[in-house]
């Protein structure tokens, strides 16, 4: 029987119970004979759980073996970007586990972060990102340019607005903070205004070499 296209199968309609990160596990063998059998699973999870998840699909060892994603949700903003029908299911408990040490004023900076772009590229990325928030610097409540501006002219510290005096009146800060922006590479988030530091990360995760304790399969 010729294989359904993954979208007329997808499970769209369907709403998951949201762990941090979830998954449609589908049964490939049932798949490529044109049937959608699978289950949402919430990550992080266990083997225990995993192994129950895949026996209600029907993965015995013996008529199917085999399971692939056809779905993913998260919680996060940005992160289901980074997953596909061919990610790795240890690597991705394993980044649902950072995900949950996160509080949700770090969750706001991790997506915003994601938002930028420029410093994530992969769920290897996603996993090491947690351990590098403190290279990114967040001012709160600084919501477009010409906040931005007025926080580096007034609130900083870093000029001396009583020298200026009236000159302070025809200050175009919108145009500075745009200016800043451009230069710092930062981005406006739901949080505030976020940039990077400068400052180098840390890679735990070398992408390959995933730790043991979050392995489910």
């Amino acid at each position: 029987m010729q294989t359904l296209p993954v979208e007329a199968l997808c499970p769209k309609s369907v709403s998951p119970d949201l762990g941090v990160i979830s998954v449609f596990i589908t049964n490939l063998g049932r798949y490529n004979e044109g049937e959608l059998v699978g289950e949402w699973l919430s990550l992080p999870t266990s083997q225990e759980e995993l192994a129950n998840c895949l026996k209600r699909i029907g993965i015995d060892g013996v008529n199917y073996e085999e399971y692939f994603l056809t779905d993913y949700e998260s919680t996060v903003d940005g992160v289901s970007s980074y997953i596909s029908q061919y990610s790795n299911l240890n690597e991705l408990n394993y980044l649902a586990y950072q995900l949950e040490e996160l509080t949700n004023v770090e969750i706001e900076l991790y997506e915003a972060i994601i938002y930028i772009g420029e410093y994530v590229q992969s769920l290897a990325d996603l996993i090491n990102l947690p351990d590098n928030l403190d290279c990114f610097q967040c001012l709160w409540d600084v919501k477009d340019e010409y906040d931005l501006g007025y926080y580096w002219i007034d609130e900083s510290g870093c000029y001396s607005t009583k020298e200026l005096g009236n000159l302070m009146n025809y200050f175009d800060y919108e145009r500075y903070g745009h200016d800043i922006a451009l230069e710092q590479g930062g981005t406006f988030a739901s949080c505030g205004y976020v940039y990077h530091t400068g400052e180098s990360f840390i890679e735990s995760y070398d992408g390959k070499n995933i730790p043991e304790e979050y392995c489910v399969s």
